[in-house]
């Protein structure tokens, strides 16, 4: 059973000072966290002993503590009493009470399911499956995990800042006499990822050493933390508008946001953005905005780059289903790559909280008659369908509320493909749609609102669904029917794989309704002879060709049906290809790895960011009419050709992350902003590296791009760290749809490279759309 360890005696004045300097650096942090007396925070300090799992066999005491900084957790061996590798609050994704992981189900027993808890990371590290020592333990350190991580969530940039700035401060006061000594100033800029030369560290240590003393403490140091985080760019911005005694007047934020935010506002708005932001008192009641409200102001979420509008359902979803792009995912099962890489049913759960609403599950024959999933003829690992399909059902809705397609690649014998409609039924229940919707014969797919909550089951059927409202038309042994399975399916010559042949359980093929799985033979062939629900899967080298020559009319076969495509089989690693020429075929399922971060999940992320991240976008109506002359190639003139002049201004960044962990390594930024869309829109421009500075490089370049198909553009924001020997390396990243961007001086939230929010950082641009002569 897991006790709180007693700590140390303490034995020297040293340790005592130490303790002195530790406790206030935590109620300092704490502060500014809001969390003053918080029990749960406190709980977390003190810390306990859990029982770490990694196999039947392995159960280990270890001992967490957040430590004081207030951001870090760190765990030490229970017989050594070594510290282990720590980790970040930032860096969990969610932390989940108990038995959900695989490892907790398969490791431990149902009797301690309240005792068991497990922590969610956003990257690819394993998760840490853990047990307390009662419930109610484990129910203390869930809640306070969870609450801790809230607040750092919630805090605002300048909260942000001064967090993390604390915390450099705190660890560069190495020997704890709240006092920073030049060597230690020098050992601060270094923390926050700036690098000077010593004659720049010794003038601004001269600057706020005016006691003379030969060290900084109390007003010196908050003068030290006031000239780093001056902006002068925002001084600027603020000087040209605060005209009102040197002051922003209710009147002159009005100006500043119609002719530079280009925002529709009126005084009675002016006035509610004072009361909100305002920090002084006396100013707010003057009706006035300060330098520092105009600054939070403008750190606000609804002033972001994004347009607020657009982070909740804003589009019609009342559209047939084949109107919308789907946010889709291939091999969803796999956390790795698709030769030896894990399984895993936490990879479905990762997808689906990523607002993915197409999932894979690659099913063949299991030992018991337990159907599995696994990348067939590979040595990658093998999970229940069964628990796969409770995986999904549990975290399908808790992202978007729109409907989730399972896309079944069948490998399974009659019996056990009858297990596989079994379990799916007994699971989803109601929520599976097992017939069409209203009465009849449909003969268009329902709309997204209409399939709010469901499941829909994409793999190959033994009939027309007309033969639902027929059935004397069917033969005796219909059950008994085989079909060519898809050509695109399999990673196989498509001539080998057309022989094959596949026997279809009639309680499986029941269950497919609105989206049949069926093998392509041209556009003709398809507008002829297929049913609206009968759809196609294209693999990568197929699909790009279609794209490439033939795109008008791949365009209009995804008027009437649905496409999915998929990466090609040689992409061993589970890498992506380029999904935008895809989607500006008309192309609904563009498949990628999730499991891989990477410039095309990016992309991915980005477009399926706004709408509220329901994972379904509404494709511009000329990708919606039946007799669309729409070319993303050749882009002759019609209702899509808007020819726009998209002006980027780079200005500055703010506390961008280290690329190399080590102190001394100090990144030299530079910015790329790329536009994807139609070829002739395809476009990348960077501005010069910052030597030496990422905590507030400044660059104040323009970058000029022409866009001729805005509805189908994307705009990344990339960061990198120059090198002109190895290659630039990754800092930061951003995407959005051209059409979400807000005008004006916008700040740009970062992304690393898993797609998860980089606390305190961002990017200052200055956005302008217009029209081209």
């Amino acid at each position: 059973m897991a006790c709180l360890r007693k700590q140390p005696i303490l034995s020297t004045s040293q340790e005592l000072l130490r303790q002195a300097k530790d406790q206030e650096v935590i109620e300092q942090n704490v502060k500014l966290l809001g969390m003053d007396g918080d029990t749960d925070v406190q709980f977390l300090l003190q810390g306990g002993d859990l029982l770490k799992v990694r196999s039947s066999s392995w159960k280990k005491n270890r001992y967490f503590k957040l430590q004081e900084d207030c951001k870090t957790m760190w765990r030490e061996s229970k017989r050594t009493f070594r510290r282990h590798r720590s980790f970040s609050i930032d860096d969990i994704a969610v932390v989940r009470l108990g038995r959900q992981t695989e490892g907790l189900k398969k490791y431990t027993e149902q009797q301690i399911e309240n005792s068991c808890f497990s922590i969610i990371f956003k990257d690819h590290r394993k998760n840490l499956d853990l047990i307390a020592s009662s419930d109610d333990e484990a129910k203390q350190w869930v809640g306070s995990l969870q609450k801790l991580i809230t607040s750092r969530n919630n805090l605002n940039q300048q909260q942000k800042t001064e967090h993390w700035l604390f915390s450099c401060l705190s660890k560069a006061d190495k020997n704890k006499d709240n006092k920073l000594s030049v060597s230690e100033v020098k050992h601060f800029l270094r923390l926050i990822n700036i690098d000077v030369d010593d004659s720049y560290a010794d003038m601004l240590f001269e600057k706020c050493d005016k006691s003379k003393s030969g060290y900084l403490s109390g007003e010196e140091i908050k003068d030290f933390y006031d000239l780093l985080t001056y902006r002068e760019e925002i001084d600027v911005i603020y000087k040209a508008y605060a005209r009102s005694a040197g002051v922003m007047s209710s009147e002159n934020l009005v100006e500043f946001l119609l002719r530079e935010q280009r925002e529709m506002t009126t005084l009675a708005d002016a006035h509610k953005i004072i009361d909100k932001f305002e920090p002084d008192e006396k100013a707010k009641e003057k009706k006035v905005l300060t330098k520092d409200g105009f600054l939070i102001y403008l750190h606000h979420p609804d002033a972001l780059i994004l347009d607020p509008q657009h982070m909740d359902v804003y589009q019609d979803m009342s559209q047939p289903l084949n109107h919308y792009f789907i946010s889709s995912s291939h091999n969803t099962y796999l956390m790795e790559d698709q030769l030896k890489g894990p399984s895993s049913t936490e990879a479905y759960v990762r997808a689906l909280l990523m607002g993915c609403r197409c999932v894979e599950l690659d099913c063949w024959d299991g030992s018991d008659d337990e159907p599995v999933i696994y990348h067939g003829y590979t040595l990658t690992s093998k999970i229940l369908f069964k628990d796969a399909i409770k995986a999904i059902k549990e975290y399908a809705f808790k992202m978007s509320e729109y409907p989730v397609i399972l896309s079944l690649e069948n490998h399974c014998s009659l019996e056990q493909q009858e297990v596989m409609a079994r379990h799916m039924s007994s699971i989803l229940g109601s929520a599976l749609v097992t017939s069409p919707l209203g009465d009849g014969m449909p003969a268009n797919f329902p709309s997204p609102e209409e399939l709010k909550g469901k499941f829909l089951i994409k793999a190959k059927k033994l009939n027309k669904l007309e033969a639902t409202f027929a059935p004397d038309a069917l033969g005796a042994d219909e059950s008994e029917v085989t079909e060519e399975e898809e050509s695109n399916d399999e990673d196989e010559p498509e001539e080998e794989n057309k022989k094959k042949k596949l026997k279809l359980a009639k309680e499986l093929s029941d269950m497919v309704i609105y989206c049949k799985s069926v093998h392509f033979n041209g556009f003709e062939d398809a507008r002829k002879n297929l049913s609206f629900y009968e759809m196609s899967s294209f693999k990568e080298k197929k699909a790009v060709a279609l794209a490439e020559e033939a795109a008008n009319a791949y365009v209009n076969h995804n008027v009437d049906k649905l496409s999915r495509t998929y990466p090609a089989g040689s992409r061993t690693d589970s890498s992506n290809y380029n999904p935008v020429p895809l989607w500006n075929a008309g192309c609904q399922i563009v498949a990628l790895n999730f499991q891989t971060t990477c410039e095309e999940m990016d992309l991915n992320q980005g477009k399926f960011h706004v709408n509220g991240k329901s994972g379904y976008i509404l494709k511009p109506a000329y990708m919606r009419n039946r007799v669309t002359e729409f070319d993303p190639i050749t882009l002759t003139r019609g209702e899509w050709l808007k020819h726009k002049m998209l002006h980027v201004m780079v200005i500055s960044a703010q506390q961008l992350p280290k690329v190399n962990k080590k102190k001394s390594s100090i990144v030299d930024p530079l910015v790329k902003v790329e536009v994807y869309g139609v070829s002739a829109d395809v476009a990348v421009k960077e501005t010069c590296a910052v030597d030496n500075n990422g905590f507030n490089p400044q660059w104040n370049e323009n970058l000029v791009f022409d866009v001729y198909v805005p509805e189908l553009t994307l705009v990344r924001f990339l960061i990198e760290d120059h090198d002109s020997t190895s290659g630039n390396e990754f800092i930061a990243q951003y995407t959005l749809p051209l059409n979400s961007l807000k005008m004006g001086y916008r700040h740009v939230p970062l992304l690393d490279k898993t797609g998860h929010i980089v606390h305190a950082a961002a990017l200052f641009v200055h956005i302008m759309v217009v029209d081209a002569e």
